[in-house]
């Protein structure tokens, strides 16, 4: 059972002043899991959460997640001039890219973000890029294999297009050493989306058991270790949602096992998760303006793939709510769809929900992540506003909706404003 944390009569009142489709997010959830996160991992002195830009690129929700000690990590230069716009400095922001444009490493390190390299070649490029190594950097690990937990979204490291081999990233290190740097970090991503206690743990004792090596083979000692993000949510109703509290604990107790005997019990740990920390604090609200009956039963909604890509390019479950029917039986079976000239564009298949009605509104849960930031304008189509549903009840539009205007504002090399005015 999913419980909204909008009821009908709030999302009746924001939508007088701000249409449907909006996503809309929940600051009292996002402080209470913040501050869960950092009690987590404060075991480690060193630990900082870097939140991942790409989940939900919004300057209101990452200055609430820095008062809790959050970073950010970024893997493009809008991120990066986002991160710096909000007054982020240095080793606030983690760099993580790949298939980098030398530009982007310049804007990194003129503002001192970590700059995390995800491949050998890379080092040589940055140097060309920027003119030096800088003192501080890291390298993104790639183990290779497959990892036991499948998702359908990145389960085999193999054949993930990030990261290094052991081989390449021991020689990495040294020539990093060897070109000036002097402090080092460990990044390694495996797999999206895990619903289990146990990834971080097993991904930590990986990756501690390799610096232990790293150090005895080659001298390079690792100042901090990046378990980066991989730490899902429960979108199937019937899951069971992560313990934070017992992720952290068990992170723990592979460092005092592995790291702590080795003499290497000051190395930092560093989190990037992006979907943890906001995806059950957001959902789409859309109203029912559609009904077809044909071979199946359809609802059409105002919203559509544009607002919510991940039903359509992964098959992915989000749970959906009719507001105000929260205790009617789901007795109808039906596909809820949006007006893209595209079959997949569809929120549901053969869902079980109460009978929809015109103007019914739709709350589609766990959109806080990768739900907005996913947007795009095919068929013409709009993005739409973000509201943030304050602690006391209150709600404040933190992106208005796009307007024809903007879409069209990048054909500046046509005289086409004063015809469409």
């Amino acid at each position: 059972m999913k419980t909204p944390f909008l009821t009908k009569e709030k999302a009746l009142e924001i939508s007088k002043q701000i249409p449907t489709p909006f996503h809309v997010y929940d600051e009292k959830g996002i402080r209470a899991n913040a501050a869960a996160v950092k009690e987590a991992f404060a075991w480690n002195k060193g630990y900082r959460e870097y939140f991942a830009v790409k989940a939900t690129p919004n300057p209101f929700l990452i200055n609430i997640l820095r008062e809790y000690g959050c970073g950010t990590d970024c893997s493009s230069l809008t991120e990066l001039m986002l991160s710096d716009a909000l007054g982020m400095k240095g080793e606030e922001i983690m760099f993580s890219s790949n298939d980098t444009p030398a530009e982007e490493f310049v804007y990194a390190d003129k503002i001192g973000a970590i700059i995390n390299l995800d491949d050998f070649t890379h080092i040589d490029y940055l140097e060309e890029a920027i003119g030096h190594i800088p003192e501080t950097i890291s390298c993104r690990y790639n183990p290779g294999g497959v990892y036991a937990v499948s998702n359908g979204i990145m389960d085999n490291p193999g054949d993930a297009k990030y990261g290094m081999t052991k081989e390449q990233l021991f020689e990495a290190y040294q020539i990093l050493r060897d070109k000036g740097a002097k402090r080092f970090g460990l990044h390694a991503f495996l797999v999206s989306n895990t619903v289990t206690n146990d990834y971080y743990p097993a991904l930590a004792k990986t990756l501690f058991e390799l610096v232990v090596e790293l150090k005895n083979e080659t001298g390079v000692e690792i100042s901090f270790i990046n378990l980066s993000g991989g730490v899902g949510i429960a979108y199937q109703p019937d899951q069971t949602p992560n313990d934070i509290a017992a992720i952290g604990e068990g992170v723990h107790k592979v460092f005092d096992e592995v790291l702590v005997p080795a003499g290497l019990g000051n190395i930092a740990i560093y989190t990037e998760m992006g979907r943890f920390m906001m995806g059950p604090y957001g959902a789409l609200v859309t109203t029912a303006i559609h009904e077809k009956h044909t071979y199946k039963e359809y609802i059409g909604v105002d919203a559509c793939a544009v607002n919510l890509m991940r039903p359509a390019m992964y098959g992915a479950y989000h749970h959906i709510t009719v507001l105000g029917k929260e205790d009617a039986p789901c007795d109808h079976t039906y596909d809820v769809t949006g007006s893209l000239c595209e079959n997949n564009d569809k929120f549901a298949i053969d869902r079980k929900l109460p009978e929809i009605e015109m103007g019914d509104i739709l709350y589609i849960h766990d959109t806080g992540a990768h739900g907005f930031a996913m947007g795009y304008n095919y068929n013409g189509k709009l993005k739409s506003a973000e509201v943030l549903l304050k602690e006391d009840g209150s709600f404040e539009l933190i992106r208005r909706a796009e307007k024809p205007q903007d879409y069209f504002a990048t054909f500046d090399c046509f005289d086409i404003f004063d015809k469409l005015k």
